[in-house]
């Protein structure tokens, strides 16, 4: 899929979070020519809790990332989960498709050192450079570049500069402007969660389970209002944790609570050997909201693809992208590199429409039982049963743990794996 003379890559992506750069580093192991081009310099800041499940290890094993606890990784054993009385600990599966444990690096080095990664295999990154918009083709329709100012710009004085491919990909996040620009608006009725979160030196920093909070209450602990939303502890094995809390709705609908509110109370009655206090405060409390469920569709169209927070990819179960987010890319750079050889412009298309199809396959049913799970448990009488009684039910965690971190086996395994495979395959795809 060679472009004209004026090209000036064989794909462009924009955004180089774990999205862009897993799409940059497959397509230019593929031998494309791929320019990234991201308003950042890193190494940057990102509000995300930190913590990878086993299915986001495996992706950064077959992307070659040095996983090594000298490379700057913690790795996890499981889950443990407080909750209506009770404190139970969930080992990651045994299982042949995922490896059995997951890790924790903080996002300003696990950004960077993915970006390094696509860089070292080819891609062209250009950081500190401000896509403006979408170049598209009068004639067609198609999106054929980007137009784009240095960060600092303003616009003043400041013509900009016109980077053009036969393909583009968005990975610029939840609020995507390249998707806007060509009227791919976000979908009303799709989860979307709000996270906050800081850091903490902590005794807790070396913790070998990654702790979640099912009950968040808005003073002491069993003696005030149970809110909706549950707490998280991520240790990074550096001296501090990652410790925030995150809210979903069923709809985009924006809630009335106030997460940094609720955040600074409930570290006010964390217990006080965790350490918790301003003096320990490692940065402000910063929150993110979290596009779930592909909240914004087609993912491809017209030589644009969406990859990762653009096209709402986080899981509703979890509030996890990072999977999500780097499987695209891969699945996205296979469509690419497919339609790259192609000879006509119609087998072409063919090929590029293969990315949406391959997702909507991948995790369109998964996604559908996460809506399903969060119209649940935004109830919260219906959360307090299930923390009471569900949590001392060895197989009832057993299966809630293979949904949460979506690490099942998709075909074979044991009956719980055999359960949701088949579910997801006989709901509608999200």
């Amino acid at each position: 899929m060679r472009g004209t003379v004026s090209d000036d890559a064989d794909v462009i992506v924009v955004g180089g979070g774990p999205a862009g750069s897993a799409t940059a580093f497959y397509c230019a192991q593929a031998g494309l020519s791929v320019l990234l081009l991201d308003k950042a310099t890193f190494p940057r800041d990102k509000v995300c809790g930190d913590g990878l499940t086993p299915r986001a290890t495996r992706e950064l094993a077959l992307m070659g990332v040095p996983l090594r606890e000298e490379d700057g990784w913690i790795r996890n054993l499981g889950l443990r989960v407080h909750g209506g009385g009770h404190t139970i600990e969930l080992p990651w599966p045994e299982l042949s498709s995922y490896p059995s444990y997951g890790m924790a690096r903080a996002r300003t080095s696990f950004d960077h050192l993915l970006l390094e990664h696509a860089r070292a295999a080819g891609a062209k990154v250009l950081e500190g450079t401000n896509v403006t918009g979408p170049v598209v083709d009068e004639r067609t329709g198609r999106v054929v570049g980007v137009t784009a100012r240095p960060a600092g710009a303003r616009g003043r004085g400041v013509e900009p500069t016109t980077y053009r491919a036969p393909v583009v990909v968005a990975a610029d996040g939840v609020s995507s402007r390249l998707a806007t620009a060509v009227g791919r608006e976000k979908r009303d009725d799709r989860p979307m969660g709000v996270a906050v979160r800081t850091y903490f030196r902590t005794p807790r920093h070396d913790d070998a389970w990654m702790e979640s909070h099912l009950e968040l209450w808005d003073g002491e602990p069993g003696r005030s209002n149970l809110m909706p939303g549950y707490g998280w502890i991520f240790a990074l094995g550096d001296g501090t944790a990652n410790v925030g809390l995150g809210s979903v709705s069923s709809t985009a609908h924006a809630t009335k609570v106030d997460y940094k509110d609720l955040f600074e109370r409930w570290m006010a009655h964390a217990p006080a050997e965790w350490e918790f206090t301003p003096d320990n405060q490692v940065g402000p409390v910063r929150g993110a909201a979290l596009p779930m469920g592909f909240n914004r569709k087609p993912l491809y169209a017209r030589g644009l693809l969406l990859v990762g927070d653009a096209g709402g990819m986080v899981s509703p179960f979890n509030g996890e992208g990072i999977p999500y987010a780097m499987e695209a890319g891969r699945v996205a750079a296979q469509a690419i590199a497919d339609a790259r050889v192609r000879s006509s412009a119609v087998s072409r298309e063919r090929a590029l429409l293969t990315y949406s199809r391959r997702m909507r396959e991948d995790l369109g049913g998964y996604y559908t039982l996460g809506r399903t799970f969060v119209k649940l448990i935004e109830n919260p009488q219906v959360m307090r049963i299930c923390t009471k009684y569900g949590l001392p039910r060895p197989l009832v965690m057993k299966f809630t743990l293979r949904l949460l971190s979506d690490c099942y086996e998709p075909s074979g395994g044991d009956m719980v794996d055999r359960v949701i495979a088949g579910l997801t395959k006989i709901v509608p795809a999200a």
